[in-house]
């Protein structure tokens, strides 16, 4: 039952999201950490990301059933029961968000009840089901991390905090279409509108580019208003070049399974290594 509880959260999205909330901590700090704040931002981020995971698994059990990647979860299972699984995911939000409102500061707690609302409402509820929007729309929420790591420190939405949240924003879709171009047959059959189920594969495709390459621009600006170094410049600008190149590759790629997978893994080692160039090269004191 432990192991379906933890599954439930979906920690590997947990695991990449507290990266980036850590890289906003560590930006707005300049080196300066307050340790205590830190812990308690990351437990209060932990806490409703996985409440918000918990949540999507709960309503989507039953489309989850449909699709290979999925139909093994807890609930598809019947392993554990749809009320038990909505309670536990209600009782983390209620903590995730009480550490943050009442341990951090309440920007945080704000910013993290704005990023559950949109997973959870718009994007698992409405929109997943419905648009091809569900992925730009739904990319709000996967881009509040570093924004409340961020506001942590600071107290304060300011251009720090909107760059983090474009760099994330961005990130997301590219990032999430190279994984629905190689199930786009999973999630047809489970009835999800994504983008290569409606609009085909090229289109997406076209459509993941514009995406990756504001990526360059963003991290300019990170450099531009001293929140990261030149080191950080060059890895990030370097490493989205990279990808993009790779992206317009798949505009001829006569694999897209394959291309497919090596973009999904470009996107992963891009978001790592840019968060960690953003860290180590952190303009501080």
């Amino acid at each position: 039952m432990l192991k379906d509880l933890v599954a439930l959260t979906k920690p590997r999205i947990i695991r990449l999201n507290l990266i980036a909330a850590f890289g906003g901590y560590w930006v707005a700090s300049k080196w300066n950490l307050d340790i205590w704040p830190l812990i308690w931002m990351l437990v209060g981020s932990t806490f409703t990301m996985a409440s918000s995971c918990v949540i999507n698994n709960y309503w989507d059990r039953d489309m989850d059933k449909k699709m290979e990647r999925t139909r093994d979860r807890a609930l598809p299972q019947g392993r554990m029961k749809p009320g038990f699984v909505l309670g536990y995911g209600i009782a983390l939000g209620i903590a995730g968000l009480a550490v943050l409102f009442l341990l951090v500061n309440p920007l945080t707690g704000w910013l993290g009840l704005l990023g559950m609302f949109v997973y959870i409402v718009i994007y698992t509820m409405w929109l997943k089901r419905s648009s091809t929007w569900s992925t730009s729309v739904g990319g709000v929420s996967g881009a509040m991390p570093p924004v409340i790591g961020y506001c942590a420190v600071t107290n304060d939405v300011d251009a720090g905090a909107w760059i983090l949240f474009a760099l994330l924003f961005l990130w997301q879709p590219a990032h999430f279409w190279s994984l629905a171009i190689r199930r786009k047959d999973e999630y047809k059959a489970a009835g999800f509108p994504l983008l290569p189920v409606v609009k085909g594969v090229t289109r997406t495709k076209w459509q993941m580019l514009p995406y990756i390459l504001l990526l360059i621009p963003a991290a300019i600006l990170m450099n531009y208003y001293n929140y990261a170094g030149i080191y950080f410049l060059i890895l990030s600008v370097g490493i989205a070049a990279v990808w993009f190149i790779h992206a317009v590759s798949g505009l001829r790629a006569k694999n897209d399974e394959k291309w497919a997978k090596a973009d999904f893994m470009i996107s992963i080692n891009y978001l790592m290594i840019m968060f960690l160039a953003m860290i180590l090269d952190t303009n501080g004191v």
